[in-house]
């Protein structure tokens, strides 16, 4: 009869496992679009990896995430301060490439693991098994695993539960990305709303072309491009449009929002002109054209400037 395999060395090589087809490029953009890498830790994934070392009686288990030249670590238990190791030394790429369990019982008598220096050093693993990190479309990502100091194997209720545990370290995968993109278009749709919100502002104080001002018991409608200035009265303003005056019960503040910005300035407390009336600047005054009279000759006002509002004026106007 022939020799039978001796239990043992059955054991070393468990993990031989059909890989999955992979595109690697394809793979790290899945990867990258978590936007998960070098993100501090968070209690739902190190929750999870304390769970898998306690379930699988290891002292270490990982959230493994494989990049392209890494393993970074999402949750770390028993490892300290580790955050990441060399992709070449990682037990889990392969992890992620298999169909099931990964599982190595005694990595100082496996061929694939033997020289590693993880093995041979610090933290001189013995005992691997990790469960692949798979999104729904396929890609895998890294794996959640246990890894022990001296071999052991898992019982088929350990291994359920890692793959239990796996499912649940994608799932929240998927809900951070889901929160992440929603936060991102949430943003886009305030930044789109601002602009409107500012284009609509901008349309709306540049088009403000006439103003409704109640006199005796109606409304009468003055187009703002034939007044020339407005003057404060106590409680109340005289608005000069064409051959007109205007008193309305109002204050300069009120008026002057009614007015179209690019149009009218304030030039002092008790004054907003219309910067196309101007017709000169004299010591501190601004002259004003005042409206045609039946002889078709020009009147001019003169308006004074207030100290505080005279540099604001001057920047308004087109010096040479």
């Amino acid at each position: 009869m022939p020799a039978k395999t001796p239990p043992a060395a059955t054991n070393f090589f468990s993990h031989a496992f059909s890989e999955r087809p992979v595109d690697e490029a394809e793979r790290l953009e899945a990867l990258r679009s978590y936007q998960i890498l070098d993100t501090p830790p968070e209690v739902i994934f190190d929750d999870l990896t304390r769970l898998a070392a306690y379930i699988c009686g290891t002292p270490i288990s990982l959230v493994s995430l494989i990049d392209a030249d890494r393993q970074w670590f999402k949750s770390n238990t028993g490892l300290g301060d580790l955050t990441s190791t060399k992709r070449d030394l990682a037990f889990c790429q392969y992890g992620m490439l298999a169909e099931d369990i990964f599982e190595v019982e005694d990595a100082t008598q496996d061929p694939l693991f033997s020289s590693n220096p993880l093995v041979q050093e610090d933290p001189n693993i013995r005992f691997y098994a990790g469960a692949p990190l798979v999104t729904p479309e396929g890609q895998p990502l890294g794996t959640i695993c246990t890894i022990d100091t001296v071999p052991r194997r898992l019982n088929d209720n350990q291994r359920d539960a890692l793959r239990i545990l796996a499912r649940e370290v994608v799932s929240h995968l998927e809900l951070r990305r889901a929160r992440l993109q929603l936060e991102q278009e949430q943003r886009k749709l305030d930044g789109l709303l601002r602009m409107a919100n500012n284009a609509a502002e901008s349309l709306y104080m540049g088009s403000r072309s006439e103003i409704f001002i109640k006199q005796e018991h109606k409304l009468v409608r003055i187009d703002t491009a034939d007044i020339r200035y407005v003057e404060a009265l106590g409680d109340y303003v005289n608005i000069y449009a064409g051959k007109d005056r205007f008193t309305v019960y109002s204050t300069m503040k009120e008026l002057e929002a009614k007015l179209p910005p690019r149009d009218f300035l304030r030039v002092h407390r008790k004054y907003i002109v219309r910067l196309d009336r101007i017709t000169a600047i004299e010591a501190d005054s601004a002259v004003i054209e005042n409206e045609r009279g039946p002889n078709h000759t020009s009147g001019l006002f003169p308006i004074p400037i207030g100290s505080s509002y005279k540099l604001a004026l001057m920047s308004r106007l087109n010096l040479v």
